[in-house]
């Protein structure tokens, strides 16, 4: 899924090329798409782009007359930028916005239509997209704080919970916890102040390198590979990998269709968290520690 730092770049191509462009027209193909009735989708039609944010995960296109598209991309929703008039003709084309100056397809792929857009009719309708996520690069080290130990939650939920932090999903935690050298199964309020003030610099480090080496990486073109796995990450999809610290391989929880990496070198004292899959199958046989893992491996 998108996080702050690549919707930030998407906001920002979408800002120089539809910024005071007229809306020419919206061409649904999913029926899954559109998730609201009021006002209709033909509300937006004919109406100038007055600003391009981001909202959490979330992307608002502010048009004249007090009108707002809401999109979430969610997991594998992509933006492709092409010329006038392009029509979406793939499986995966979604949808297509028209502008005198190219037109906007919004890709899906997978079977899965998560994908959606709201048509919302005043700027009080975009406060049930608002999930209260703290700002963490507009925030201070005691904002911070309180966010992040006023529910009892390991750090790795915490980050990746929209209603305390805003824009952080699964990749960029993992990135986080690395810098910060923290575990992310430890209990946010089990941190001492030094790991909080480690995890909050961390935090604003790894979203602010992220959006300047993303914002390098597309210059003034627009964001065609967007991905949760990324060449230079740290950890996270790189299981196996050496970690580009100390060189011992990175290790993963999985569960469900979420994965967490970390170094168990770096983050949790050598320890191995244990896999709830694989736990439940070796039982007494799961390896608690890097040298024991070694010896499974020998």
């Amino acid at each position: 899924m998108p996080e702050l730092p690549d919707i930030t770049v998407y906001v920002e191509a979408l800002t120089r090329r539809i910024a005071g462009e007229v809306l020419l027209n919206v061409r649904v193909r999913s029926p899954f798409l559109l998730r609201s009735v009021e006002p209709p989708l033909s509300a937006v039609i004919g109406k100038r782009v007055t600003a391009v944010s981001r909202l959490g995960k979330r992307i608002v296109f502010a048009l004249e007359g007090g009108v707002f598209l809401v999109l979430h991309l969610m997991i594998a929703g992509r933006l492709k930028w092409r010329e006038a008039g392009k029509k979406p003709v793939t499986k995966i084309d979604l949808a297509a916005f028209d502008f005198a100056t190219g037109t906007l397809l919004l890709t899906e792929a997978g079977s899965k239509r998560r994908a959606s857009l709201h048509v919302l009719g005043s700027a009080d309708d975009l406060r049930q997209f608002d999930r209260g996520g703290l700002e963490v690069l507009e925030a201070t080290l005691a904002e911070f704080t309180t966010r992040l130990v006023s529910e009892s939650h390991t750090v790795k939920r915490a980050l990746t919970d929209p209603r305390l932090f805003s824009g952080i999903g699964n990749a960029y935690s993992d990135e986080i916890l690395h810098r910060a050298r923290l575990s992310p199964v430890k209990l946010t309020r089990r941190l001492s102040s030094e790991e909080v003030e480690k995890l909050f610099d961390a935090t604003r480090a790894t979203l602010v390198d992220w959006t300047e080496h993303l914002r390098a990486e597309t210059g003034d073109g627009f964001p065609e590979k967007v991905t949760a796995f990324r060449e230079g990450m740290a950890v996270h999809g790189r299981f196996g990998e050496p970690c580009p610290v100390c060189g011992t391989p990175v290790q993963r929880i999985r569960y469900a269709d979420n994965e967490t990496n970390y170094c168990a070198r770096c983050q949790t004292e050598g320890r191995l968290l244990a896999d709830r899959a694989l736990s439940r199958l070796l039982k007494g046989d799961w390896p608690r520690s890097l040298e024991e893992l070694d010896e499974i491996k020998g």
